[in-house]
């Protein structure tokens, strides 16, 4: 059994969770999620599934649609509604639909984030979290990260009261922390924020629309139908350069062998070869020889 299963995280499991579940569901160990979810999101949540384990890192790398539900005029200890309330602004608020298109505005693009103490970030070998959960706090990296769009999915023309809360799509890159944004966008509009809800609605090429819950992979797998659920590795090569594999070089791939590189390798950073569209190995430009590929990721054995 190989290849992706687009799974439907329900709240309240972990990441972790649904890979233990699925392994018994399967009857198989290797199997590999792509990317931490939080228990109390929902949402998209790719499966590796034995060989397809190879090429997680392509899926987690691959950029996320969430879509949120911010609040305004709290913040806390998480930075989502689970947490311990930090700072707590009572007063009315009123926030013009122009005045929060500004701060969305300001905030799309290439911007820095410090992940949340509670958070998988590690520091000093330690996750962030278990420092957390001990009541330390410690120093810790900013990064950048690119949020690509940052949309309001609204139509209100103002907002007040005492907790404003108002829904937002974002398309950002991996390693955005969605909570954190929603404390930003609070900072830029003078008040403590959270993220109230929020829900992956696509991760790389994987949407809403092709997921399957757990109830739902059981039941297949039960009929001795669940191949009908699992896509084929390539669904997630499709953002790279496919070569059919000719009699040529077919030796030299199949072996893994450092090649001339080809010339797509000047507009894209990986190049798929396979036979038949089926992936056999993904090439990348040698890191210190230049003019040649080499192999980053081989699967010949994948049917």
């Amino acid at each position: 059994m190989n290849g992706i299963l687009p799974l439907w995280k329900e709240r309240g499991m972990t990441s972790h969770d649904c890979v233990f579940k699925l392994r018994k569901i399967l009857r198989t160990k290797k199997v590999g999620h792509t990317g931490t979810l939080d228990p109390g999101v929902e949402g998209v949540l790719p499966i590796c599934i034995g060989q397809a384990t190879r090429i997680a890192e392509y899926l987690t790398d691959a950029g996320k649609t969430y879509e949120a539900i911010i609040s305004i005029g709290r913040t806390t200890t998480t930075e989502d509604a689970e947490g311990e309330t930090v700072a707590e602004d009572p007063s009315v608020k009123k926030v013009s639909r122009e005045q929060l298109q500004e701060v969305l505005a300001s905030l799309t693009g290439v911007i820095e984030q410090t992940p949340p103490m509670f958070s998988a970030v590690k520091v000093n070998g330690k996750r962030l979290y278990e420092y957390a959960r001990k009541g330390e706090t410690v120093e810790r990296p900013t990064r950048q990260v690119t949020i690509y769009a940052l949309e309001l999915l609204d139509d209100h023309e103002s907002y007040e009261g005492q907790e404003i809360t108002f829904p937002v799509r974002i398309d950002c890159s991996k390693g955005t922390y969605i909570r954190t944004l929603a404390v930003q966008i609070g900072e830029a509009l003078g008040y403590p924020a959270h993220m109230k809800e929020l829900v992956r609605t696509a991760s790389g090429t994987f949407t809403r629309d092709n997921c399957f819950t757990l109830a739902q992979v059981a039941e297949l797998m039960n009929a001795e139908q669940v191949t009908t659920c699992i896509l084929p590795v390539e669904y997630a090569l499709t953002d790279y350069p496919y070569i059919e594999i000719t009699s040529a070089i077919e030796k030299e791939i199949f072996n893994g062998q450092v090649l001339p590189a080809d010339t797509l390798l000047k507009i894209h950073d990986k190049i798929v070869f396979g036979i038949n569209g089926k992936a056999v190995a993904v090439y990348q430009a040698h890191p210190t020889k230049a003019g040649l590929m080499k192999p980053h990721k081989m699967f010949p054995t994948i049917e």
